[in-house]
């Protein structure tokens, strides 16, 4: 978004592209809306030139078009994460189909929906309870339901076979690589927010398995994955029966991996999933 620039803040400008901050104009002028006297901007800016993420110094994130409530040590919105909106969205048979974002983080995924599906029904789930509290200052507001827990459990069994698109931004950076990431990142955002195992894929292999029973039929997942990573997702998606597509964005340099549940017929291999067991 447009940023105000005043030459007053030229010394600020200064320390923060020094610290390596890209856009240190608009950084400048954003730490200084959300200060308002220049003891606090200091105090702001010397944060930000320790490496805190400027979202969380601002309480807020621009996603979507949307202002989105980030808490300390909540996963960023990355902006490449609007193409997986966009993808869901035009998955969603109805304009009031029945969302569930998985790993939903400050639940900035499925506010997005929300505007521009306002008669979703809308559920999202997260097992960072940092996360879940931010979540529930987004979504409540947008009529979003918030459970906190591990993926599929904590919902109501209600939902199994009625949910028309589940749409995941779940943490898919290998073990390995968590130390190249930036500093911004690999020290101020939840360790299990970013860490998907030894190939990246763990969680991902963990939500298509359980996908189909929550999925209604012609109902479709919806994960983000890096280009790289996509062929090993697609053979899980196939593995348990969930009809493949892949979508690419060069504008977003990002990728996301479909599967959506046979309706009529069911494909090679496909297996129905087992019915939840009965609790006395």
């Amino acid at each position: 978004m447009p940023v105000p620039r005043t030459p007053s803040l030229q010394p600020v400008v200064d320390r923060l592209r020094a610290a390596g901050c890209v856009f240190a104009e608009d950084e400048a002028a954003l730490l200084a809306a959300s200060a308002g006297t220049p003891s606090k901007l200091d105090a702001l800016v010397a944060r930000r030139v320790e490496g805190v993420p400027l979202e969380h110094l601002l309480g807020w994130a621009e996603f979507a078009g949307l202002r989105i409530a980030v808490d300390p040590g909540v996963f960023v919105p990355r902006r490449r994460t609007e193409f997986l909106v966009e993808c869901a969205v035009a998955a969603a048979r109805t304009t009031d189909p029945v969302v569930l974002d998985l790993c939903c983080g400050s639940g900035a995924v499925g506010v997005a929906m929300m505007k521009k599906l306002p008669g979703a029904e809308l559920y999202a789930v997260d097992r960072d309870p940092g996360a879940v509290r931010c979540a529930l200052r987004n979504l409540t507001s947008v009529g979003g339901q918030v459970f906190e827990g591990d993926l599929f459990d904590p919902l109501p069994t209600t939902l199994l076979g009625r949910i028309d698109v589940i749409v995941a931004n779940a943490p898919y950076v290998p073990t390995d690589m968590i130390g190249t990431m930036p500093p911004e990142a690999r020290l101020h955002e939840a360790r299990m927010a970013l860490d998907g195992g030894s190939d990246g894929l763990d969680v991902h292999r963990r939500i298509v398995a359980a996908a189909p029973r929550w999925l209604a039929p012609g109902g479709s997942l919806l994960i983000e994955t890096s280009e790289e990573q996509a062929p090993l997702a697609r053979e899980f998606f196939a593995r348990n029966g969930l009809l493949l597509g892949v979508a690419d964005s060069e504008e977003h340099e990002a990728t996301v991996v479909i599967g959506t549940r046979p309706t009529t017929f069911s494909p090679p291999g496909y297996r129905p999933p087992p019915l939840p067991r009965e609790t006395a």
